[in-house]
């Protein structure tokens, strides 16, 4: 599989940290200290992830080296809907008048992304599709309740969208060398560790200690595997864009595989978590930075629990 065009979209408000200290009394340096936020991006009331999305297609289109109405594919990743039944995929099909696709929306907690690129896989290897669109988007304010000391703090908002085709279309394309996914919710805390319950208290992280050490166990477990799985070594390895969930956890991971920082891809510290979006967004976000012949892994954990990784070739 190859990548023919990413795009993104950040709403502009940023919540800064000193926002939380009368609502949940949490210093700014604290959350800084505990999590590597010091801001996070946020939705207008108006902004919803079908809005979103359409806006980091927009931002994709102009380096699309095809009409976007040969797209036979279209996936929405998420877990915070807007709408369960016309859902983002649907809604872009519409929106950019592409007949000829298949349209679903999917969801496996922040591992969305890389659970839409496995089943991309799926609809190529049976014949079924041969180019793809992935909108992945979440609208965390939705659902947050910033007034919890456990996870009000960590969410953002955002967009992006990946092009991908079962064979390449322009030259210097990257290749989706492997991609790998894993359900983890028999393990641990599993699907009480993170929990999204609208008339509940919305998005909450009850066990955010479990999350933690599962994540940290997972997101190098599953790079690791990609990279042997592929003939590479860590010293191969040009790139390493982790789930954005806590610059701890990076800073965790980084030390097993004894990475250094400038290996290490972020934009948690600008925009929090930003869910299901949060690694496909650092990569869109730094197009500019790759080379022919890098090599990149984006890692994932979420809720449920679910995992895996994704390994790109430049």
């Amino acid at each position: 599989m190859f990548i023919n065009a990413t795009g993104y979209y950040v709403p502009e408000e940023r919540v800064h940290n000193q926002h939380f200290l009368n609502l949940n009394g949490l210093t700014s340096e604290w959350i800084e200290q505990r999590t590597g936020i010091m801001t996070r991006s946020k939705a207008r009331e108006d902004e919803n992830i079908n809005t979103m999305g359409l806006e980091a297609i927009r931002n994709a289109i102009p380096n699309l080296p095809y009409d976007i109405k040969e797209v036979d594919l279209i996936i929405s990743a998420s877990y915070s809907p807007y709408d369960t039944v016309a859902t983002g995929a649907h809604v872009s099909q519409r929106e950019f008048s592409i007949e000829n696709a298949k349209a679903l929306y999917l969801s496996s907690a922040c591992s969305s992304f890389v659970n839409a690129l496995e089943v991309v896989e799926g609809y190529f290897a049976m014949g079924k599709a041969s180019k793809a669109l992935i909108v992945s988007a979440d609208k965390n304010s939705a659902y947050y309740n910033e007034t919890d000391p456990k996870a009000g703090h960590l969410w953002g908002d955002a967009a992006v969208a990946f092009f991908i085709s079962k064979e390449r279309q322009a030259e210097n394309e990257p290749q989706i060398v492997e991609v790998y996914t894993e359900g983890l919710g028999h393990i641990s805390k599993g699907p009480e560790g993170v929990q999204l319950r609208p008339r509940d208290g919305g998005i909450m992280m009850p066990e955010g200690k479990d999350v933690f050490i599962q994540a940290c166990t997972y997101m190098p477990k599953n790079a690791l595997r990609l990279l042997e799985n592929n003939g590479y070594s860590l010293d191969d390895l040009t790139y390493l864009i982790g789930h954005q969930a806590n610059m701890r956890i990076m800073a965790n991971i980084a030390k097993q595989l004894n990475l250094p920082e400038e290996k290490v891809l972020h934009n948690i510290e600008e925009l929090g978590n930003t869910g299901s979006v949060s690694c496909a967004l650092v990569y869109a976000q730094n197009t500019d930075k790759y080379k022919s012949g890098d090599i990149i892994c984006l890692t994932v954990f979420g809720g449920g629990y679910s995992a895996g990784a994704c390994l790109i070739k430049c």
